[in-house]
C-alpha cells in the first residue's frame, strides 16, 4: 500500500497546479458527455482528451527539465551535480508514479525536447502527437549533434503528427542517416555496450527473459535454437518447435541435462498447511510475486535430473491475522545475510521505494546508523542501487512504521508511505483483506 501527502499548504505552492477540484471537474464533464452525448461527441471527447493527455505530457517535461536545471545549478562540485542529479531522477519518479529508470528516460526525452527538438516539443505541447510518438524521434535522432538533430526536427515537422509509430521510426532514421552517415554507424557501434539480459513477470506464473544483443549475435542465437528445434521435431520429439527452443536455451545456459534440472535457489514463501496440501493459500515467489499453491508444490516436488540438486527449508513466523513477518535484529552495524533474507523475503524482492519496481540490491538502514538507526528488521528495507544512493542526498529522510512500514519525505517535503506486500497466510475467518504495495486502497 502506498499514501502520498503534501506537507505544504496549496497557497504555498507557486505557479497554478490543476488539483483534485480540477480533476472533478473534468471527470463530471465527462460523465455528462458520455451520459447524454451523441456518438460523434464520444468521438470528439475521446480526441479531446487525448489531446488534453499529450499537452500534460508536455508541461511534465518542462516541469522536470525547470527542477533538473534548478537542482543542479546550484550544485557548486561535480559530485554535488551528480546527487542532485539522483535526487530529481528519484523525484520526478515518485511525482510520475514510475520507476527511477523509467524517470530517467523521461528527463533525458525532456531535456532532448526542450533543447535540440523544439518541432517535436511544439506538436508534443499542442496535442499533436504523443509521449511515445516524440520518444521514437528523440532516440532515432540520440546520434545527431546539436545542429543536425535541429535540421533533422524541422525536416520531420509537417508529417510527424500524421504518421504512425513505424512511420515516425523510419523517417526519423532515414532523416537521420542523411545527415550523418558517419554518426550513425558511430552511435551502432556505441550501443553494443548496452547489451544486457532482463527479467520480468509474465501471465500464468511465467516470466520472460530478454536478451538486448548486436544485431548478428542475436540473429545467431535465434538461428541456432531454430536448427536444435527442427533437429528434434524431425527425429519426433512431440513437444512443439517454441518449446523445444525455449528448454534449449535453459539448457545450453545452465549447463543442465533437462530444463527443469536448475539447482538455482528460488526464494519461494508458502504456508505448510500449503506445502502439506491441506490449504490453497497463494505462495509468493521473492521478486516475482504470488503463485498459485499447486504450481509452487510442483517446483518444490519437480524430480531433479542431477544428484546435486537441493531444496531447502528455512522457517520463517509470520503472525496468523495478517502475514506480516516477526521481527529479527541485530547488534552489528550491518546487516547479516540472516536478517538480509528476512528482509529480502519480507520485501518481497522488490525495492522499497513506491512504484520503482527494480530488484532489491542493498539492506540499508531507514534511519541511518551515524543517526543512531538500530540494525534491525523494523529499521531495515531493501533498496535497488539508485534508490539507496538517491536519498543520500540533501533533503531526503525516512522513517520507519509498524509493520515494516517506511515513510519518505523528499527534498520539496512531498510523503510517500508504503507497506510490505502481505506474505502467504492463513486469514482467520472475518479478517479483513490487505491491500498490495503499490495499489491505493479505495
Amino acid at each position: 500500500m502506498i499514501t502520498r501527502t503534501n506537507c505544504r499548504p496549496a497557497a504555498e505552492h507557486t505557479g497554478a497546479v490543476a488539483g483534485s477540484g480540477a480533476v472533478s471537474a473534468l471527470m463530471e464533464c465527462v460523465d455528462d458527455v458520455v451520459a447524454r452525448g451523441s456518438d460523434r461527441d464520444l468521438v470528439d471527447l475521446m480526441g479531446a482528451l487525448e489531446d488534453l493527455k499529450n499537452a500534460c505530457c508536455a508541461a511534465q517535461a518542462r516541469a522536470a527539465v525547470a527542477l533538473r536545471e534548478a537542482r543542479e545549478g546550484a550544485a557548486t562540485t561535480a559530485a554535488g551535480r551528480e546527487a542532485a542529479h539522483r535526487s530529481v531522477v528519484s523525484e520526478v519518479a515518485l511525482a510520475r508514479r514510475e520507476s527511477p529508470h523509467r524517470a530517467r528516460t523521461l528527463i533525458g526525452l525532456a531535456q532532448a525536447l526542450m533543447s535540440e527538438l523544439p518541432e517535436t516539443m511544439s506538436a508534443l505541447n499542442t496535442g499533436r502527437i504523443s509521449e511515445w510518438r516524440a520518444m521514437l524521434v528523440a532516440r532515432e535522432t540520440a546520434c545527431l549533434d546539436r545542429e543536425d538533430r535541429l535540421a533533422v526536427d524541422c525536416q520531420l515537422a509537417a508529417g510527424l503528427a500524421g504518421w504512425s509509430d513505424r512511420e515516425v521510426v523510419a523517417r526519423a532514421r532515414d532523416a537521420s542517416y542523411a545527415a550523418d552517415p558517419g554518426g550513425v554507424v558511430e552511435h551502432a557501434a556505441r550501443a553494443e555496450a548496452d547489451r544486457r539480459v532482463t527479467i520480468r513477470p509474465a501471465p500464468a506464473c511465467m516470466t520472460v527473459v530478454s536478451a538486448l544483443l548486436p544485431v548478428a549475435q542475436g540473429v545467431a542465437v535465434h538461428a541456432a535454437l531454430t536448427r536444435e528445434a527442427d533437429a528434434a521435431r524431425s527425429a519426433g520429439d512431440a513437444r512443439g518447435r517454441a518449446q523445444i527452443m525455449a528448454d534449449t536455451l535453459v539448457m545450453r545456459l545452465t549447463g543442465q541435462t533437462g530444463a527443469d534440472a536448475v539447482p538455482v535457489e528460488v526464494q519461494l514463501v508458502i504456508t505448510d498447511d500449503a506445502l502439506l496440501g491441506e490449504a490453497d493459500t497463494p505462495a509468493h515467489v521473492g521478486g516475482f510475486g504470488p503463485v498459485p499453491a499447486g504450481v509452487a508444490r510442483a517446483i518444490l516436488s519437480r524430480p531433479g535430473a542431477e544428484e546435486d540438486t537441493r531444496r531447502w527449508i528455512r522457517r520463517l513466523y509470520v503472525r496468523p491475522a495478517d502475514g506480516r513477518l516477526l521481527a529479527m535484529e541485530s547488534t552489528r552495524r550491518l546487516f547479516p545475510p540472516g536478517l538480509r533474507r528476512y528482509i529480502a523475503a519480507r520485501d518481497g524482492g522488490i525495492c522499497r521505494t513506491p512504484w520503482c519496481g527494480a530488484p532489491i540490491s542493498h539492506a540499508d538502514h531507514v534511519i541511518p546508523a551515524q543517526h543512531g538507526g538500530p540494525t534491525t528488521a523494523a529499521n531495515g528495507q531493501g533498496l535497488c542501487r539508485h534508490c539507496n544512493q538517491a536519498k543520500e542526498a540533501p533533503g531526503w529522510r525516512a522513517r520507519p512504521g509498524p509493520d515494516g512500514a517506511v515513510t519518505l519525505s523528499a527534498p520539496t517535503g512531498h510523503q510517500y508511505t508504503s507497506l510490505p506486500p502481505p506474505l502467504p497466510h492463513e486469514s482467520p475467518p472475518g479478517s479483513p483483506a490487505l491491500v498490495p504495495r503499490g495499489r491505493a486502497p479505495a
